[in-house]
């Protein structure tokens, strides 16, 4: 048996060489402006007393339970053949919201970890982010503060960054926001917008300065198009692209007209497969004053439909490679995976080959 031990091993040895260029399965983000995540319990410190039992809204704990199942029924139906491995959250009030979501549904099976803000935004809204700890191996986070006093506006939320390594080696810089709404009118609130977006490309050029191989995700809620000036802005020097652009479907409606205010924007680097926006029926409802389809929200004006949110999630799908020994990167490298694990299923017993593909998700 020892022998038997030492003859996989060194095959296994010899493999990883002889196949220095592997990709990984599919990396999933997901991003969702979630509409309100409170709690039921009064922060003195912030202006939540609409979702309270005793307030106008009657935001009772069967309500919110409710309103994180349906959180957890959304993240799971945007999966695959797994749920995302990232996924991004915003307007989460705090750290109980967050606490619930991944451990008390179905989710726990997931075994998400998570870290988020805590922003000095009036409302106590923050944006947060899951991760699997069994592809995303965090490394740092921190919370970006935006000095909104320069453009004589309350306090918004600040951008989140997130750092880890996926299972291919590489390090992932994540960046999560949720821009200043357009309350007052989009030409007067614009210039918090902008600021936002200064303080957001200033970080990723530090990033790009200090990573050799910079990978970058941003993704939420912008609360402007993709062909916004605020949006133009990040993309100007061709360092990052909107994968958004040229959609035609939307993720936010308003007065029966469709907009993409959810985003993911890139770094050159990153290899995005395949990005969508998130339509399952169950997440819409009829417009009945203007025609279509809406988003399915938890309240309807003031009246409680137990929906889920105003914003359609969105996806994207992200390849990994690894370096060969001649310095580049190789399509060809699934198919070598293949044929690795097709060798290795002779070898070893069929539950133990790669950890179910993953760096043990269970």
């Amino acid at each position: 048996m020892f022998r038997r031990s030492k003859y996989i091993l060194f095959i296994l040895v010899f493999l990883c060489l002889a196949f220095p260029a592997l990709a990984q399965d599919s990396f999933r983000l997901l991003s969702w402006n979630t509409e309100n995540s409170f709690d039921c319990k009064d922060d003195l410190k912030k202006n939540d007393n609409e979702f309270l039992p005793d307030a106008t809204r009657h935001w009772t704990y069967f309500r919110y339970r409710d309103k994180v199942k349906n959180l957890a029924k959304g993240i799971i139906a945007s999966g695959n053949e797994y749920v995302p491995d990232l996924v991004g959250l915003c307007e989460v009030e705090n750290d109980s919201c967050l606490y619930d979501l991944p451990r008390r549904t179905p989710l726990k099976e997931a075994g998400y970890r998570y870290v988020m803000t805590d922003s000095p935004d009036q409302r106590g809204i923050d944006v947060a982010l899951l991760y699997q700890r069994g592809s995303f191996k965090l490394i740092q986070h921190q919370a970006i503060r935006i000095p909104s006093k320069q453009v004589k506006k309350a306090p918004t939320r600040d951008i989140l960054h997130v750092v880890g390594k996926v299972v291919s080696g590489d390090t992932l810089d994540v960046m999560v926001v949720h821009y200043p709404s357009r309350r007052g009118g989009k030409a007067k609130s614009e210039p918090h917008r902008l600021l936002v977006a200064e303080i957001l490309k200033q970080t990723v050029d530090s990033v790009m300065q200090v990573r050799q191989n910079p990978n970058v995700v941003i993704m939420g809620d912008f609360n402007d198009g993709p062909s916004s000036a605020v949006m133009k802005k990040l993309c100007s020097d061709g360092r990052l692209v909107n994968l958004m652009q040229g959609k035609k479907e939307g993720t936010y409606r308003y007065r029966g007209k469709w907009e993409i205010l959810d985003q993911f924007l890139v770094s050159g680097n990153v290899r995005a497969k395949n990005v969508e926006i998130l339509r399952h029926p169950f997440l819409l409802e009829e417009d009945e004053k203007y025609g279509g389809d809406k988003p399915f929200r938890t309240y309807n004006g003031m009246k409680y439909q137990g929906g889920f949110s105003d914003h359609l999630p969105i996806i994207l799908d992200l390849q990994f490679l690894i370096h060969d020994d001649k310095g580049y990167y190789s399509d060809e490298s699934s198919d070598a995976r293949m044929s690795f694990s097709k060798v290795i299923s002779f070898l070893v017993q069929p539950r133990i080959l790669w950890g179910q593909n993953r760096m043990d998700r269970r």
